[in-house]
């Protein structure tokens, strides 16, 4: 299956005012035409992307919370469509069609679900969604002499609203009663042109039932009483040209809110009391779109509270005497400043699409996504000389750069180029990339001084140019074509070396990769034509008809000379065959215009194509087979790219403005696993000339380039091996984490830090080697920011008292009164400065409670004086708490290095140094693997293993990698470092069983015979083996078993002994009668499961053996019941498997599973449905917190039985496969197991229609062999 890896989310869209929308713990936005929902994650302390809903065909223009059901959200866009969505389901609720475009909605909230429906001229419509019927009229609503901007519903009183219009004025209105009209009229407004000066947004005092804050474009904000239609407030920005953009108020810090400003990025802080704000935080370099304030705020749990040490600091009993030496009561530590910020999060939207959460009571993002297209994006293409920096063309006129390791942009072009069709990158190391537009002709763009240097304008003027492609042979050389019917060939200095007419728009065209003088272009007559520039003629050497619409994009085989495509609006790809003049393939199945091509660059026959019906489509071009589509864009896919050094990675890009990447190596799985089974390079690589020109693409082999470089490369190396493994594992892997694994791979073998990859320091380091790089970038920092300084304080009168009084306190030399008077005014510093003239332990304990007292304010300034008090469990839940992980493991690792101490003072009882080592070692480890588990479910195992290598853990480096079925990588690091042999024997017996889906069982020996005991594995595969005879007998005779003729004599020599039941079973199994196996392997489980203390250790592996009968054997109908009797116990078996390694999300479906068999098949055996029942009770008994004394007596015996599954060496917990975490656009299924949408990749089971998510897929199957389709056919998703 091919599989999506990462995502960049489009920016949110700045053409409409109301595309973000808040509620609870969730909050969304909206880009051109699709949706994003996040939501908060309380476990690890932040928000992740929750879905992505794309129905809308046309802009959307508004968005809104349900305030009754928080997953119901209602949206809107110009074609006059309004829907309401369920965004746990990803599904439709509701669906309504205006008759004019939509570009204001809202709920009432007068709990019925009603939302009111609004174009700019009235009148407003009320629909109530669970009637979708049910649609009226608000006949007040239809005489306003100005357009409306935007409305709002009261929250107390239900049927009132507000109404902004462009021309600045405000109309209130109460359902039923007579409406005011056009109230507040700007008092400059003769001063503006005509609805230059419109309302942009208003809102309700949450607090107050006719207070309302209302923006004016060029006005600013007015708080105003809508009862006495009175202005209570005209608030004053601190500079003239300034200008508000939007605002919204904190609801929890009554009289406040926020604004932001139109440029510059600015965010003000306002009190109602206040004219001016209170503050002015500049978060952003460019202006605001829209913000809005989340109710919900981060809480630190309790655990968390009790480990920072964080109680009532002034609960301590204090005397009514005060003497020199008594404890003052803490101020608040807001005295620290002149005013505390609320505790809010803001969600920030911005003019450039970028979208942030800002933390108002840190001035801090908790995550900022800076930049993002915020429309269609119409080219990506990689760089040619860096296979992780990715550039991207959009109708929003820029051209970004985004590297794809961190998914994060690196650099924008200036903008404002109109709509641009197509990029194309100067050849080798160059730092240029040349894009072509809609009217403003063709740029080039110099990356590093990151500005146009150079426009060619040599079409027509004003007109489109749809293609450029700069010559990879010849650097000097571009070629543009465009709607002037000409393509133009000419040096980067403008001057024209040849222009090609046509009979029409041209609009693709491409260079051949073996002749720097021979192009091929696509053109509006439907024809392809090929051309020379040397021939002494402009008319084409080739002519090539065919296609039934306009020919758009053209690309070259880059393996085989003389091969190319074609894409049209036929919805057809033509592969052409230059040097035979004729098309050779015609690949049909899109059902709209053909946009996107690319071809493989080792794979000859591989080309990809996207089109206008959203899908990506892979072929095989030599019989013209849809190898796959790729249904998760939510438009019309344009761009598809993928990099030589990275072949089976594609990007794409879309209408939907993401940029999405896939891995494709699925496809050609055979190819890696032949590599890692060590089979020599002859079997794996061929030249373009010799590839087979028949058989499926499994037995395809590499053409290009760049293996055959690397293999070369590789093989100079000392450790030979190691290097093939390493180097192709980045070869065939997607990019996120591989590099820096491998870092730590090298590291664990002594590698020294300075040979490691420049991107090392910036991702997960080894223990060794993190403090010493952080000290690095902390002197670079120094150097930089040596000279800023913080702000003083204006102390009241209260402060001016306590001042003189401590004045007084130190010339009599009463030092520890004057110390806790500094205390009470908040200078803690001041206190703790003179406090060791009291004593060392006077200072230790003062400093001890001011960590406290900053902890509890959640104060970021804490940090010092916890490291100066040696409180390193603090910090570490500290930073653990806010969601800071990778800095409590950089303190926990300083502790362990002795970096952090513990002051001795007086009557401190310090432990030995063994100890203080022991503990900040467990700290440390604790630490890494919660960071660990963190990127793990994030959809990152890749990441989570870094972590547990950089603590030199192996073993539980290859779990993750296993549990996020990242296969081969683990096999690769697992032979490389060869420190967990039975992590690397569960891979080797995974990808084993992945050859027997592909039908190369050979390849499957090969692979198993490098565990350490294969014996058993290969005689299970041997025994599943679905083959003739003949190679059945050649799988046995390469496993060292007895020929299958033979096995029936062994098995049968061996039934009479109760010692070898299980050899004997095994035998049965692999010989010509592997029913009396069945029954004799039942019979033993029967036998076992009738002690009262019969434990799942002895009956797995005989239920596992079992599981490899022949299906055709097994689904006979005269061995009905035993298939029956057999399934059932593999889903029980296996349910007490998965509560053991904790596979929770299919325990509950396991044991349905096994009573649904039982009950279906009137089965009379030792297991029955009572005792199905009972077991499945008590697990969710216990699962949903409904605890007695029996449930947990039963769940006890319940665990007991479940044994210790001493056949498992990986950690527990679920399995969760690599970008499960990402949702989709348009290809959504719901899981036949659990009843919810499926994220990430689905496995789809062997009716063809019922489908799991992969990671539920690998969790039974690794406790359940049979599928749970109860068909009898075997599941095998690996």
């Amino acid at each position: 299956m091919v599989k999506q890896v990462e995502l960049v989310p489009a920016g949110c869209q700045p053409w409409n005012h109301d595309v973000v929308a808040v509620h609870g713990d969730k909050f969304a936005y909206s880009a051109t035409l699709a949706i994003y929902i996040y939501k908060f994650d309380p476990k690890y302390n932040e928000y992740y992307l929750l879905s992505i809903m794309s129905e809308h065909k046309k802009t959307i223009t508004s968005i809104c919370w349900c305030p009754e059901n928080s997953n119901y959200l209602a949206s809107s866009s110009v074609d006059g469509t309004v829907i309401v969505w369920d965004i746990i389901k990803q599904a439709t609720v509701a669906r309504h069609t205006s008759k004019e475009a939509v570009f204001s909605l809202g709920w009432s909230h007068d709990g019925r679900h009603c939302l009111g429906v609004m174009n700019k001229k009235g009148p407003l419509w009320l629909w109530y969604t669970e009637d979708g019927k049910n649609v009226s009229m608000v006949k007040e609503t239809q005489n306003y002499s100005s357009p409306v901007t935007l409305f709002r519903w009261h929250h107390e009183k239900h049927a009132c609203l507000a109404f902004g219009h462009e021309n600045g004025t405000l109309s209130v209105l109460e359902i039923g009663s007579k409406s005011l009209k056009h109230l507040f009229k700007p008092e400059d407004s003769g001063e503006y042109e005509e609805n230059s000066n419109p309302i942009i947004t208003l809102e309700w005092d949450p607090l107050s039932n006719d207070y309302l804050l209302i923006c004016n474009k060029l006005e600013g904000v007015r708080l105003v009483d809508i009862s006495s239609q009175r202005l209570i407030m005209q608030f004053q920005l601190p500079s003239a040209a300034s200008q508000v953009q939007t605002l919204a108020w904190i609801k929890n810090a009554p009289g406040m809110f926020v604004t932001g400003d139109f440029k510059g990025g600015i965010l003000r802080v306002w009190s109602v009391s206040n004219v001016t704000p209170i503050e002015n935080i500049k978060i952003k370099a460019i202006g605001f779109h829209r913000l809005e304030v989340l109710k919900h705020v981060k809480k630190r749990n309790v655990k968390d509270a009790e480990v920072l040490g964080i109680t009532d600091l002034n609960q301590n009993s204090h005397s009514n005497h005060v003497s020199s030496t008594s404890e003052a009561k803490s101020s608040a530590i807001t005295t620290l400043s002149n005013f505390a910020l609320p505790p809010a999060e803001i969600v920030c939207t911005f003019k450039d699409g970028g979208v942030g959460l800002y933390d108002l009571g840190h001035k801090k993002w908790t995550f900022l996504r800076d930049q993002g297209h915020i429309e269609t994006i119409f080219d990506c293409k990689f760089k040619p000389d860096n296979q992780n920096h990715l550039a991207t063309a959009s109708f929003d006129g820029t051209v970004k750069i985004w590297d794809i390791t961190t998914m994060t942009c690196l650099s924008s072009s200036p903008g404002n180029e109109g709509i641009i069709y197509h990029i194309s990158w100067a050849p080798g190391d160059l730092e240029f990339i040349a894009g072509c537009t809609a009217k403003q002709g063709v740029f080039v763009w110099d990356v590093n001084k990151g500005k146009i240097i150079k426009r060619l304008s040599n079409h027509a003027p004003k007109t489109t140019v749809y293609c450029v492609a700069w010559n990879e042979i010849d650097s000097k050389l571009v070629m543009t074509c465009g709607a002037d019917n000409y393509c133009i060939v000419q040096q980067v200095d403008g001057w024209v070396m040849q222009k090609y007419k046509h009979p029409g728009a041209v609009y693709g065209c491409a260079w051949s990769p073996f002749s720097k003088d021979m192009l091929a272009t696509g053109c509006e007559d439907k024809c392809l034509r090929v051309f020379y520039m040397t021939s002494s003629s402009t008319q084409p050497i080739r002519v090539f008809t065919g296609h039934e619409g306009k020919v758009f994009h053209v690309r070259w085989n880059p393996l085989k000379e003389g091969i190319l495509c074609s894409g049209s609006d036929d919805g057809n790809i033509r592969v052409w065959d230059y040097t035979r003049d004729q098309c050779v393939c015609i690949l049909s199945g899109h059902k709209a215009p053909v946009r996107g091509l690319t071809w493989n660059t080792e794979v000859y026959s591989l080309l990809v194509s996207g089109s206008w019906d959203s899908t990506i489509r892979i072929w095989d071009t030599r019989d013209g087979a849809c190898l796959h589509c790729i249904l998760d864009h939510g438009a019309d896919v344009y761009g598809l790219t993928s990099h030589p050094s990275r072949p089976f990675l594609l990007a794409s890009c879309s209408r939907d403005s993401t940029v999405r990447l896939w891995t494709i190596t699925s496809l050609i799985q055979p190819i890696e696993l032949h590599l890692l089974a060590g089979k020599p390079w002859s079997e794996l690589s061929s030249s373009g000339d010799s590839c087979l020109l028949s058989g499926d693409l499994s037995s395809q082999m590499l053409a290009g380039r760049v293996s055959k470089d690397l293999y070369t490369s590789m093989s100079q190396r000392e450790n030979v091996k190691a290097s093939l493994l390493e180097g192709f594992s980045k070869f065939f892997s997607h990019p996120c984490g591989v590099d820096n694994l491998w870092d730590l791979v090298s590291v664990l073998m002594g590698q020294n830090s300075m040979m490691l990859s420049p991107s090392y320091i910036k991702g997960i380091v080894h223990r060794q080697h993190l403090t010493q790089l952080k000290s690095s970038e902390a002197q670079q920092l120094e150097m930089i920011k040596m000279s800023k300084f913080g702000a003083g304080i204006n102390a009241p009168s209260k402060e001016e008292r306590l001042n003189e009084a401590a004045n007084i306190q130190i010339k009599l030399g009463n030092v520890q009164r004057y110390c806790e008077i500094m205390v009470e005014l908040g200078k803690w510093e001041r206190a703790l400065a003179v406090a060791p003239s009291v004593s060392m332990e006077y200072w230790h304990k003062l400093n001890q409670r001011y960590c406290k007292a900053l902890i509890a304010e959640d104060c970021e300034e804490s940090l010092p004086f916890n490291v100066a008090a040696g409180n390193v469990k603090q910090l570490a839940s500290y930073f653990t708490s806010r969601g800071q992980l990778a800095d409590a493991v950089l303190i926990a690792q300083s502790a362990h290095e002795g970096s952090i101490k513990t002051p001795e003072v007086k009557e401190t009882v310090v432990s030995s140094c063994g100890d203080t080592d022991l503990a900040m070692e467990k700290l440390m480890v604790e630490l890494m693997e919660e960071l660990a588990e963190s990127y793990f479910n994030k959809g990152s195992p890749v990441m989570a293993a870094c972590c547990h290598l950089a603590i030199d853990d192996q073993k539980k480096a290859l779990s993750k990698l296993i549990r996020g079925h990242e296969l081969e990588l683990a096999m690769s690091v697992g032979l490389v470092l060869g420190g967990a042999t039975s992590q690397t024997d569960i891979v080797l017996e995974l990808l084993s069983r992945r050859c027997e889906a592909l039908g190369k069982w050979d390849l499957g020996l090969d692979l198993l015979k490098l565990q350490k005991s294969p014996a058993n594995q290969q005689a299970m595969l041997c025994a599943r083996c679905s083959s003739s005879l003949a190679e059945k007998n050649l799988l046995h005779q390469k496993a060292g078993l007895p020929l299958v003729e033979m096995c029936d004599a062994k098995a049968n020599s061996m039934k009479s002994s109760p010692n070898d039941i299980q050899e004997c079973v095994k035998y049965y199994l692999l010989s010509s009668s592997p029913e009396e196996g069945l029954l004799l392997g039942l019979q033993y489980v029967h036998d076992v499961m009738k002690s009262s203390n019969w434990r799942t250790d002895e009956v797995f592996p005989m239920i596992q053996l079992l599981g490899c009968i022949k299906t055709e054997k097994l689904q006979q109908i005269k061995y009905t019941e035993k298939m029956q009797e057999l399934l059932a116990l593999s889903a029980y078996i296996g349910a007490l498997i998965a509560i053991k390694r904790e596979y929770y999300p299919i325990v509950e479906s396991l044991f349905q599973h096994a009573r649904s068999l039982i009950r279906k098949g009137h089965l009379k055996m030792t297991l029955t449905e009572k005792h199905v029942d009972d077991s499945l009770e008590v697990y969710s008994a216990v699962i949903e917190g409904r605890v007695t004394e029996a449930t947990e007596l039963a769940y006890k015996k319940l665990l007991k039985c479940c044994g210790s599954d001493p056949f498992n060496a990986i950690e527990l917990g679920p399995d969760y496969v690599a970008s499960s975490h990402l949702p989709s656009h348009s290809d959504i299924h719901v899981s036949y197991l659990s009843g919810e949408r499926i994220k990430g990749q689905p496995f789809f089971l062997e009716d063809g229609n019922s489908v799991i998510s992969l990671s539920e897929a690998l969790m039974w199957a690794k406790v359940n062999p049979f599928s749970p389709l109860g068909s009898g056919v075997r599941i095998n998703p690996f």
